[in-house]
């Protein structure tokens, strides 16, 4: 069952560019909870200007890679024609895992800047740290925290409503 669209449940008054492009990435994650996707938002960043949004659609495309990240990469390589994503900054409201870590690694994106740690598949070292070693060939400036506490409620929120609804299903069955 579909949850209709709501307004975006917080108002936020960005103090910097970080917080002012992670606002957008949270939107993003709000359209992905509103679809009952898991709320994961990003926004790829280049010289300044958004060039591509992506939100989760794992369980719309029934693909385990349509990640928020990734989606927002392809987004972003098609934006600027070029498969190396130099110049950006890629916004994301969790902490990456290691696919979207990697791919990071691979299209060359030189900054990262992640909201709330994922402690189950968090790259950034939640539960691995694939940015620690030094790469061979690219290394990337990260930074986290930035409006931690509403990309973590919107999760808490998500997996609330979704162990009350599989709680009303199971009910139902009973």
């Amino acid at each position: 069952m579909k949850r209709e669209k709501r307004p975006f449940p917080f108002v936020i008054s960005a103090t910097s560019d970080d917080e002012k492009f992670m606002l957008l990435a949270l939107r993003e994650a709000w359209t992905a909870f509103c679809c009952e996707e898991v709320p994961v938002g990003a926004v790829l960043v280049h010289k300044g200007i958004v060039i591509a949004r992506g939100h989760n659609q794992v369980e719309m495309l029934k693909d385990a890679t349509a990640h928020a990240e990734m989606l927002c990469m392809t987004a972003g390589e098609a934006a600027l024609s070029n498969w190396r994503l130099a110049d950006t900054v890629l916004y994301c409201t969790i902490e990456p895992c290691s696919m979207c870590a990697g791919a990071m690694l691979l299209t060359r994106i030189p900054q990262l800047v992640w909201g709330a740690p994922d402690l189950r598949h968090g790259a950034n070292g939640s539960w691995i740290d694939l940015f620690k070693t030094q790469h061979p060939m690219h290394s990337i400036e990260v930074r986290s925290g930035v409006l931690q506490e509403y990309a973590a409620a919107m999760m808490r929120d998500f997996f609330q409503l979704r162990r009350q609804e599989k709680g009303k299903e199971n009910d139902q069955k009973s």
